[in-house]
């Protein structure tokens, strides 16, 4: 039976341990000795992800959620907001996203332990490193992974609120080589690599293209000092949409624009690379995480909310390798500012439709 105290000071336990992204061998190392406590085989991989497995009856399933949070996210100070609810002070975030889904994978497995109840085999991958990138579950070691459906805890609201729907997203950078020059005594002899890279950011997507596509550069790095042309600037930035050909066009589009500013400055060099970050995703109703979820929550009573989602999680990627995945809600508001809160009861209902699933 999920224990709300249990849960509750696992969830304080685990927010008290620093853990923004980069910075998450503390937490790893808690996670894991946690889950060898509740007597699963438990491992990190070679990127430093937490996976275990727990022996049971019938298809496994996989529980998941990450360790590490953003930024600011050290020291964090809980404070209780009533009966139910658990803000930051206001100084930090709360850090609910996502160590919320990290105790609930926790009480999930305590509490089919504790019952003695049949359950389905369940591996365990908490990730490093989502908050920039889904990096830990890119880097991911899926030999260690048998299960082809995901329960992905990492969204907020109440459990019933699932991402139905996820973005393709394409990360790009741009690098523009140019020549220094003193910028005084004699700038004609400079090429200015920031300024060409301006004209390249002016031609990528930013902002929202249509409702459903968006563009972003999220940073420029280039020069040294003020007084010196600059021979050297670096663009990053992304692309998403929940159509596959249309961030698929912008990044043809963006690809010509660059052509075209090379075009313009022959004796600038300008190098580009685009890469898919992750696949997007439509939950369809075939689909096996779906049909998990969707049937044990309406056996509990509740209505599935799917909706579409601008972000991606660890979901994406796992789809990528072939794990039919959903992300459903661990009650958690205005994630990633200082005004982040946790609702108690929600917490619960996500580890009981949780556990549902492990037991089903």
């Amino acid at each position: 039976m999920i224990d709300r105290d249990r849960i509750v000071q696992c969830f304080l336990d685990l927010v008290a341990i620093d853990s923004p992204s980069g910075d998450e061998d503390a937490i790893a190392v808690e996670l894991e000795r946690r889950l060898v406590a509740l007597g699963l085989e438990v491992a990190q991989d070679a990127h430093g992800n937490v996976l275990g497995r727990l022996a049971g009856d019938g298809e496994p399933l996989i529980l998941s959620a990450h360790m590490d949070t953003v930024e600011p996210g050290r020291g964090i100070r809980p404070a209780w907001d009533g009966p139910d609810i658990i803000r930051s002070d206001g100084t930090t975030i709360l850090g609910a996203d996502n160590k919320a889904g990290c105790a609930v994978v926790l009480e999930v497995i305590a509490s089919v332990l504790e019952d003695g109840a049949r359950h389905r085999p369940i591996e365990v991958a908490i990730s490093r490193g989502e908050e920039i990138g889904l990096v830990g579950a890119a880097n991911m070691d899926y030999s260690r992974l048998s299960a082809k459906v995901a329960i992905v805890i990492d969204s907020g609201g109440p459990p019933t609120s699932v991402q139905g729907e996820s973005p393709y997203s394409f990360g790009y950078r741009v690098e523009v080589h140019g020549k220094s020059a003193h910028a005084g005594l004699e700038p004609e002899k400079g090429i200015p690599a920031i300024t060409i890279a301006a004209e390249a950011v002016l031609g990528m997507p930013q902002g929202r293209i249509d409702f459903e596509t968006t563009g972003n550069v999220g940073l420029i790095t280039g020069g040294t000092v003020r007084n010196a042309v600059p021979d050297y600037c670096r663009v990053d930035g992304e692309m998403r949409s929940m159509e596959f050909e249309k961030v698929d066009t912008l990044v043809s589009q963006a690809k010509a624009h660059l052509s075209d500013v090379q075009g313009r400055h022959p004796g600038a060099r300008i190098e580009s690379s685009f890469s898919m970050g992750y696949p997007g995703y439509k939950l369809s109703d075939d689909d096996p995480a779906a049909q998990l979820l969707f049937g044990v929550l309406r056996g509990m009573g509740m209505e599935p909310d799917p909706h579409p989602v601008g972000g991606g999680t660890d979901g994406n990627v796992f789809r990528g390798h072939g794990i039919a995945s959903v992300v459903i809600g661990r009650g958690g508001y205005n994630q990633h500012t200082k005004e982040e809160y946790l609702v108690i009861p929600e917490m619960l209902e996500c580890a009981r439709v949780v556990e549902a699933c492990v037991r089903s």
